[in-house]
C-alpha cells in the first residue's frame, strides 16, 4: 500500500512540474548604426555612435537575466549582440532570418529570455510571428532604439514597444 501512494504521490508532483508554465520573453532590437560611408557594403561595421549604442544595449540587458542571445550573421548585428552576449558569458546564436520563429526556434526558447538582434525588416517581422498576426510594420531606417518585447505566458501572448534613446 505504501508503494502505491508513493508512486501516485510521485507521478503527481512529476505531471504538476511538467506542466508548470515558465514565461517566454523575447526581445528584439535592431542593429545599432552602421558605417554608411560605402553605399556598396552590403555587410559593414557599425559606425562609433553604433558602436557606443551596442555598448549601452548591453549596460540596458544588465539585470535582466537572459538565457540566450541571438543574431543574423551579419557584421553589424554581430557587433550589436556581442557586448551583451560577452556581459552574459553568452555565444551568439546566428539565426536565418527567413526561417523566423520556427518549430526549432520555439522549442529552443521555449521558457527562456531571450535577445534576438535583427534589422529593420526582421525585427518587426520576427514580433509578428511570434505574435501570430502582423502587428507591427517595417521600421525606419533610422531607428536603431526601439526595443520590442513579447511574453509569453500560459498560452496567452502580449507585446510592446520600448523607445531606449541615449
Amino acid at each position: 500500500m505504501r508503494k502505491i501512494i508513493f508512486l501516485l504521490a510521485f507521478t503527481f508532483s512529476l505531471l504538476l512540474s511538467c506542466s508548470s508554465n515558465k514565461s517566454t520573453t523575447y526581445y528584439l532590437i535592431r542593429h545599432a548604426e552602421k558605417d554608411r560611408s560605402d553605399a556598396t557594403n552590403r555587410n559593414p561595421n557599425l559606425n562609433l555612435k553604433g558602436k557606443e549604442r551596442a555598448e549601452k544595449w548591453a549596460a540596458y540587458f544588465k539585470n535582466i537575466d537572459l538565457d540566450a542571445v541571438y543574431s543574423t550573421n551579419y557584421t553589424r548585428t554581430l557587433q550589436t549582440a556581442k557586448p551583451t552576449a560577452q556581459s552574459k558569458n553568452i555565444q551568439i546564436i546566428t539565426y536565418n532570418p527567413a526561417k523566423l520563429y520556427d518549430s526549432i526556434f520555439q522549442q529552443n526558447t521555449k521558457g527562456k529570455t531571450v535577445l534576438i538582434v535583427g534589422h529593420s525588416n526582421t525585427t518587426p517581422m520576427f514580433a509578428n510571428a511570434i505574435l501570430g498576426k502582423k502587428k507591427y510594420a517595417f521600421m525606419n531606417d533610422n531607428d536603431n532604439y526601439s526595443l520590442y518585447i513579447v511574453s509569453i505566458s500560459g498560452g496567452k501572448i502580449m507585446s510592446s514597444i520600448k523607445k531606449i534613446e541615449y
